[in-house]
């Protein structure tokens, strides 16, 4: 009985790869090759968590992992693969719980707290964890700087203004801001790791680095522009409407907001299982439809910018990075950590370049509406 439970899991995974044109033991880049029976099970049983849950425990292997994702993402198979009963019961209970209400804030967040030598590593000199900028960038480098300029123009920056940064991660859009644009920032963030190096780097600098929350916006002030990148993703829909108002609370009347964010088309209130186990627990991505809900009667929509294809070079350029640290002397982490994170930059690198799963946003917002109109800069 075990025997033909085996082979009739394996008839119906092969017959879902196969749809997204993918052969088990096929000679194409993209074909998978099974080094262990229990890869079958653990598809039908946690469909996506469980194909990359298995990669970690080496019962698979790919030479182009990010060309495979791409085909099952563009396949759909979600929409006819059996559900998984661990899954559907998370859902339910992201749909009836807040999984991002305060007292889950830091667990959420604790990523980002894996040591700054990781991130130094992957990231490079500028030390941006979001979307880089490649319109007319040839590095990785080049693409965040060109990103950091992009935010400053269209925040349309003066000297002597006060910019509030949203989750400032390790502090470089601030120090940026400041050193080029002459305004005074403060930013805030509850990560522990990039509270200290951002602290650090911004020393002399008119920028000041808290450890708050968002929640806690209305005790910072009013400020003339207001920024967030790569922080949303972690607020969670039952909020979104609180963090809209929290913003609009300490912005100037005349002011702007630059919302950098991942997004997807199709609203939801769970993001993907093995992103949310291992790497951004209870990240949620926005839709269209609840950024509108949530944004109605706060602010004005002056621009809405997509370049979600560059987030599929930026994470190759991470992918290429962490290797070259993966095969270093001075690489602290194990064999299944590395798997595990080489899987999270693949995944995500194919959902962007997948084109109908994840896109990358940068809104422009006004209080009142700009007088004259928004000029849209790209």
């Amino acid at each position: 009985m075990k025997h033909h439970n085996t082979n009739h899991s394996e008839n119906v995974v092969r017959g879902l790869f196969r749809r997204a044109g993918i052969e088990l033991g096929g000679s194409a880049p993209h074909d998978i090759r099974v080094k262990d029976p229990r890869f079958y099970q653990r598809i039908l049983a946690d469909g996506s968590l469980g194909l990359g849950e298995s990669y970690i425990d080496g019962y698979w292997e790919c030479d182009a992992i990010e060309d495979a994702i791409v085909k099952l993402i563009r396949a759909e198979l979600h929409r006819t693969a059996p559900l998984s009963p661990r899954l559907v019961v998370e859902g339910l209970k992201a749909r009836v719980l807040n999984m991002q209400r305060p007292q889950n804030a830091y667990h959420n967040v604790a990523h980002y707290d894996l040591g700054n030598e990781l991130f130094e590593h992957m990231l490079g000199p500028t030390m941006a964890y979001s979307c880089g900028y490649w319109r007319e960038a040839q590095s990785l480098d080049d693409a965040q700087r060109a990103k950091f300029d992009l935010i400053c123009k269209k925040l349309q920056l003066r000297s002597g203004e006060r910019l509030l940064d949203i989750g400032c991660g390790f502090g470089t859009l601030a120090q940026h801001a400041a050193r080029h644009h002459g305004v005074e920032v403060v930013g805030i963030t509850i990560a522990r790791e990039q509270h200290a190096y951002a602290t650090e780097i911004n020393a002399g600098l008119p920028v000041q680095i808290l450890y708050r929350d968002y929640r806690e916006l209305p005790s910072l002030g009013k400020f003339d522009k207001v920024v967030s990148v790569g922080m949303f993703e972690h607020v969670g829909v039952k909020n979104y409407r609180r963090y809209f108002e929290l913003a609009a609370s300490v912005l100037s009347d005349g002011g702007l907001f630059l919302l950098h964010t991942i997004g997807t088309g199709v609203s939801r209130h769970t993001g993907d299982a093995y992103l949310n186990k291992y790497i951004f627990p209870n990240g949620v991505l926005p839709s269209p439809t609840n950024l509108g809900r949530a944004l109605e009667s706060t602010f004005v929509m002056e621009d809405w910018h997509n370049f979600g294809a560059d987030y599929g070079r930026t994470f190759a350029a991470w992918h290429d990075n962490f290797q070259r640290y993966a095969a270093s002397e001075i690489y602290p982490h194990d064999t299944r950590f590395t798997r595990m994170w080489t899987y999270f930059l693949k995944l995500f690198g194919a959902s962007f370049r997948a084109r109908t799963s994840c896109q990358l946003w940068q809104l422009v917002l006004s209080k009142r509406g700009v007088t004259d109109g928004y000029t849209s800069i790209r």
